[in-house]
């Protein structure tokens, strides 16, 4: 089992009300925060993607009391890399001021869970000694490449952020069962064409650029997020013998205001156990998971022994989750 010695985040100095929008779609004021419940984000526009990733490890190691040099693992899971080759995890090693061949890095990407998929990686490598201490960071600019024109309400779900956490060999506590499903059927209903080798730039600028445009069918993950996510988390849980009333803490995936309604129905989970911030941040795909960790211990909402479930949705399909002993 791992245990997560301390966590970071960060912010775009800039702060986006939705009220903002409104008028460029031609809505009236109010519209956007109301038809999507999100008032507010955080957008980039000095700041890089490997910027916000080295503030939030900073932080993070500030947190843990661990120097950069003492970290001899670094995974980046972000759903959208720095650029497609290199990975991003060796430009924030090297941000860090980490010595050449002092620690592996590497990234890990499934999409919007792809922070709780290099956890689960980490946590895999230091028990078989692969590593002893590890810097896992999500760093996402989720505001480009949005669907102003064709989906405003999908557009101003998102935000931008970055969030981290240092973990290392529990003694007491730490990661107790995680779980991971993926449903293939709806892979084409949350997705960015362009980027990889499916759409060629040079042979076909035309159908790269209109590929290169985020697209949500929200109806299609509802109907899968109804079918199969409360059978997932009763199995999760069946992993690690709680009940749900044994829960005393959801760190969910900020996917949207209504999704959030959705999972606590579902599942069953009293509301104020399920932390909450995506009316103000938005859905910062990767990072949304870490950074509401983040706020829950700065915040004081899990002191030790609070036992924690982190759940959550990506493109793919896939479900996610994974339950932890502060």
């Amino acid at each position: 089992m791992i245990t997560i010695l301390g966590t970071g985040r960060a912010l775009p100095a800039r702060c986006v009300r939705s009220d903002t929008f409104d008028e460029r779609i031609g809505k009236p004021v109010g519209y956007l925060a109301e038809t999507t419940g999100v008032a507010a984000r955080y957008v980039c526009e000095a700041e890089s993607q490997i910027d916000l990733a080295e503030t939030a490890c900073r932080a993070a190691l500030e947190d843990a009391g661990v120097a950069p040099g003492d970290i001899d693992l670094i995974l980046c899971g972000s759903a959208v890399p720095y650029q497609p080759i290199p990975a991003t995890a060796p430009a924030v090693m090297q941000r860090l001021g980490l010595a050449d061949g002092s620690a592996a890095a590497f990234d890990v990407n499934a999409t919007c869970l792809s922070f709780l998929t290099a956890l689960d990686t980490a946590a895999r490598m230091i028990a078989t000694g692969q590593a002893t201490r590890a810097l896992v960071v999500a760093s996402e600019i989720a505001s480009r490449a949005l669907p102003w024109d064709r989906q405003p309400e999908v557009a101003a779900l998102f935000g931008d952020g970055a969030a981290a956490a240092v973990v290392t060999k529990a003694t007491t506590g730490g990661m107790v069962a995680s779980l991971m499903r993926t449903y293939p059927s709806a892979y084409d209903a949350c997705s960015l064409g362009s980027g990889g080798t499916r759409f060629d730039y040079h042979n076909d600028p035309d159908g790269f650029a209109a590929h290169a445009w985020f697209g949500m069918d929200g109806k299609e993950l509802f109907r899968l997020a109804s079918r199969h996510f409360g059978a997932f988390v009763d199995d999760l849980l069946a992993r690690t013998g709680w009940a749900r009333d044994d829960v005393d803490l959801v760190i969910p995936h900020q996917a949207s205001p209504a999704a959030l309604t959705h999972m606590i129905r579902q599942t069953g989970f009293a509301p104020d156990r399920v932390v909450d911030i995506i009316a103000e941040h938005g859905n910062q795909i990767a990072a949304s998971i870490p950074f509401v960790l983040d706020v829950a211990r700065r915040t004081e909402r899990m002191p030790e022994g609070t036992r924690t479930l982190f759940l959550g949705t990506s493109a793919g399909v896939s479900f996610g989750g994974l339950a932890y002993v502060a």
